[in-house]
This record gives structure tokens, C-alpha cells and sequence, in this order.
């Protein structure tokens, strides 16, 4: 398993947060999805052999996400 943070700007909706856990969670591979409204982050813990950051962060900004800089572990 991989954890990935991106840092986005801060959300200004309960909705944005239900939009992206239910879909990143989606994606193959996903084990876990954590936003945090306030800070504008999403962590994203996954398998490697299953999806990559690129592609989360593909996904991120294809829901209108931007994502200013990730940091992969």
C-alpha cells in the first residue's frame, strides 16, 4: 500500500467532500479516502499494482479539483 496527499484549496462545501471520497473510492485499488475540509487535503492510501497517484490525481481534477502539489509515501 502507497499513501498519497494532495493539497488543493480549501473546500468550501460538505458536498465537495461526499463527491470525492464516493468517487477517488471508487477507483481500483482504493482502500481509503480522507478529506479535510479546512486544510484542503485528501489522502489517499492505495495499491500500487491497482492505480498510481497521477491517476488519482487525474481523477481529482477531472471532478474540477485542482491540485496544487501532492506528496507521495
Amino acid at each position: 500500500m502507497q499513501k498519497a496527499v494532495f493539497n488543493m484549496e480549501p473546500f468550501t462545501c460538505p458536498s465537495c467532500i461526499k463527491k470525492i471520497e464516493q468517487t477517488v473510492g471508487k477507483v481500483d485499488g482504493v482502500r481509503d479516502v480522507r478529506v479535510m475540509f479546512n486544510s484542503g487535503r485528501v489522502r489517499v492510501e492505495f495499491d500500487v499494482a491497482k492505480t498510481s497517484a497521477d491517476a488519482l490525481q487525474d481523477t481529482l481534477v477531472r471532478l474540477g479539483y485542482p491540485v496544487l502539489s501532492k506528496k507521495v509515501s
